[in-house]
């Protein structure tokens, strides 16, 4: 495991430049060794003693985490409540059904107890994220920091810019390169769906009203018709259901492991984002290779993406803030 590990943190820092990679350099690791020496091993800490008892809040941190880097960069602008003037990003659809916001509150509420003031918003969810999924047993990452947080956070942003469910491969390609990330970051930051749910109404098109006509069979024909039937029978058994949660990897949505990309190629991606990655040649390749290999080779690329990740517009230096409530900015 130790092996694995190390080969892990190289091929995090391996790849091409890029334009997040660019912005990336600005942050470092230990960035906060001399002003809160205790900072990374505080969230840690706090991952090892509660994530156990709650394995689903590695999903939703890393989920938040991902839609935090897509609007305005890595900034915790998605942890910002709205006002009465002004609607934020979590009051969007796509931040509708996050969670986790007290959880993230508690931890920042530590690190501002050790240091008030130093550490931002944005490293402790970067930080939580990685940690949180490493608990459960997923790989881990290199996460530079000095991160500086955000002081704006509009809803339509979050519509605009967060990639959707229903999204073709050329469309999630363009959101993913409108971020200065690539075609393997796509696929392989699309393998954190080996942990996810998600509810009902997010795919219950392709069940019910795929074509329009409505009715049993109305189905999408891109899925598997036996995973249809079973998703119809024992979980979305009306096309208005919106609170039943399912698995987008049955079987194991608590483990990282290959499922995911092996449930791709029996046509059973729940989202038509997770099956648009089988209509393009190359993306499609990576999936089938990945599929068929270790899970440490998995690991390895998915790490070096969410490094590539965690570098998508931060704001450094004299840029935003450190806040002291992850939930308003600074008075």
């Amino acid at each position: 495991m130790a092996v694995v590990a190390t080969i892990i943190v190289l091929a995090a820092v391996v790849g091409t430049a890029s334009a997040a990679e660019e912005d990336g350099w600005k942050l470092r690791q230990g960035f906060y060794e001399q002003s809160c020496p205790r900072a990374e091993q505080i969230v840690r800490h706090y991952m090892e003693q509660h994530v156990p008892h709650a394995p689903s809040v590695a999903a939703t941190l890393l989920r938040t985490h991902f839609h935090d880097c897509f609007v305005r960069g890595c900034d915790a602008s998605v942890l910002l409540n709205g006002t009465n003037r002004n609607e934020a990003e979590k009051d969007s659809a796509p931040n509708a059904s996050l969670r986790g916001f007290a959880f993230l509150d508690r931890v920042k509420a530590l690190v501002e107890q050790e240091c008030p003031g130093v550490v931002s918003c944005a490293d402790v969810l970067a930080l939580a994220a990685r940690d949180a999924v490493g608990v459960i047993g997923g790989p881990f990452w290199r996460v530079p920091t000095g991160r500086r947080d955000g002081r704006v956070s509009l809803k339509q942003e979050a519509l605009d810019q967060v990639p959707g469910p229903t999204m073709n491969f050329t469309d999630l390609l363009t959101s993913f390169r409108s971020k200065g990330l690539k075609l393997p970051d796509l696929v392989w930051l699309s393998g954190a769906h080996t942990i996810g749910t998600a509810h009902c109404d997010y795919f219950s098109e392709r069940l019910y009203n795929f074509t329009g006509r409505g009715g049993p069979s109305d189905a999408d024909p891109s899925l598997n018709p036996v995973y249809v039937a079973n998703l119809r029978r024992t979980k979305c058994a009306t096309p208005t259901d919106n609170t039943t949660i399912v698995a987008m990897d049955p079987g194991s949505f608590l483990t990282f492991d290959l499922g995911y990309y092996r449930g791709l190629l029996k046509s059973q991606g729940l989202f038509q984002s997770d099956h648009a990655l089988l209509s393009d040649t190359a993306a499609r390749a990576d999936v089938e290779s990945v599929a068929s290999g270790p899970p440490e080779v998995f690991f390895q690329l998915f790490a070096r993406s969410m490094v590539r990740l965690g570098m998508v517009d931060v704001k450094t230096g004299g840029e935003g803030e450190i806040r002291r409530h992850c939930a308003v900015v600074n008075s």
